[in-house]
């Protein structure tokens, strides 16, 4: 099955619980959202649901804001939620 590499960090590490995980590809990066969304982490982490909406998106390492975007095999997710500092 062709995957799609999605890289978690700061609050959306805490808040889905792992580090990084392969989703199926082929579809567009607002189908994989609502999926997120409906997830519950680990007992006391902040909603998925909540940095989801917060955070941005680099598709193998350039800036996605069209959620329309669909999916490659082997593209490279990340999930970068607001950062203190800066």
């Amino acid at each position: 099955m062709a995957e799609v590499l999605v890289r978690y960090f700061g609050a959306a590490k805490a808040a889905s619980g792992v580090d990084q995980e392969q989703l199926p590809a082929g579809r567009p990066l607002a189908e994989l959202l609502v999926d997120l969304r409906g997830r519950s982490g680990p007992p006391g982490s902040p909603s998925l649901a909540k940095v989801l909406d917060r955070s941005s998106y680099l598709l193998n390492e350039i800036a996605v804001r069209d959620h329309a975007t669909v999916l490659r095999p082997d593209d490279v997710l990340d999930i970068l939620p607001p950062f203190a500092g800066g």
